[in-house]
């Protein structure tokens, strides 16, 4: 009896991937009609055989990608900046390697149950945007791991658990910004952030906090205002700010929607450029450059937080794994945090 062929002979003899060749065997993804042919011909050649498991694990799957979005009230989820990026980072990741995205919108107030999505066949992997702390979130989320699926959480962090987690490093995103803030000579330094039910939040708090304690300024819990992400927020803590503007030198805001909605809310009170504070957003939103005066804002890799994500759970022809034959849960390490970069403009410099 002769040796049994394998798929790296296939590949090999028809000058293409592993991955192609197993996705014209199971009829999957793009293809081009003489690759296609010419595979299929050295398989008939070779004479080989797939294994009846990789055959039934193929059927098994949708060919999906599954990428759950938040529920933001009166928000256009695909103008927000951050949104927009990191859907095609992995997007383009996706495409690379013959999957279509799912896109699953989260109702207000709906309890995900994101197994369903696996046991109905309607994903083969899944990434988690706008994942919030609350405790059925975290039940959920804990059931797939226990049932081995794929998933990967984006900009956001469960503290205490070992999920799969692609994140930017916003502590020191937000210590570089007030940093350069106080650099300027700013010390009364006011931080609108967002809600705290989001790990973005909380990790920014921490980054502030730091620069005012390497500094040695005393921290000031009246210089700290809530808002919720959006530019309207940052309209409505405006009249806070504009009330305290003999009390504060300049403003961070945990976004950029809500730097541009306080110097709005400021030009509507009548306040001219050169009495606004000095500003610093985060995100590095294209708003960010356009803005009056240009904000300072620090930049996220959206784009390369989405393609990093998909790519836990994509695997890279490079390694000879096709995606049709992915068990496993496609994730190494628990947490990867890519860094940021403190953008400069005139918003903030204080010379």
């Amino acid at each position: 009896m002769g040796n049994i062929v394998s798929r790296k002979e296939v590949a090999e003899l028809a000058g293409v991937s592993e991955a192609t060749v197993s996705r014209v065997l199971n009829a999957t993804g793009p293809i081009k009609e003489d690759t296609r042919k010419r595979v299929l011909d050295v398989a008939n050649q070779l004479g080989y055989v797939p294994s009846a498991l990789a055959r039934n694990f193929a059927r098994s799957k949708s060919g999906h990608l599954g990428v759950v979005m938040p529920y933001v009230p009166k928000a256009h989820l695909f103008s927000a900046y951050f949104f927009s990026e990191m859907l095609s980072g992995i997007g383009n990741k996706a495409r690379d390697s013959g999957l279509d995205l799912l896109l699953l919108f989260r109702k207000p107030g709906e309890r995900m149950d994101y197994s369903s999505l696996f046991r109905q066949q309607k994903v083969d992997s899944c990434i988690i945007l706008g994942a919030r702390d609350d405790h059925d979130e975290v039940e959920a989320l804990k059931r797939l791991q226990q049932e081995g699926r794929p998933f990967c959480v984006m900009n956001h962090h469960f503290e205490g658990q070992s999920f799969c987690e692609v994140d930017a490093d916003h502590v020191e995103g937000s210590r570089v910004a007030v940093s350069h803030l106080i650099e300027q000579g700013c010390k009364r330094i006011a931080f609108l952030n967002g809600p705290d039910i989001y790990s973005n939040s909380t990790e920014r708090l921490k980054g502030y906090l730091i620069a005012l304690q390497e500094a040695g300024i005393e921290y000031d819990y009246e210089l700290i205002l809530q808002g919720n992400y959006s530019r309207r927020s940052g309209l409505e803590a405006s009249a806070t700010i504009a009330d305290k503007l003999d009390d504060i030198d300049a403003v961070f805001a945990a976004n950029d929607r809500m730097a541009l909605g306080v110097m709005q809310g400021l030009r509507e009170r009548g306040l001219a450029i050169d009495q606004f504070p000095a500003f610093v957003g985060y995100d590095d939103s294209d708003a960010a450059e356009m803005a009056v005066p240009p904000l300072s804002s620090v930049r996220v890799p959206f784009y390369e937080m989405g393609e990093l994500a998909a790519s836990k759970l994509i695997p890279d022809p490079q390694d000879h794994i096709p995606a049709l034959e992915l068990t496993g849960t496609g994730c190494d390490s628990i947490r990867e945090l890519l860094p940021t970069e403190l953008i400069i403009r005139a918003s903030s410099i204080r010379q």
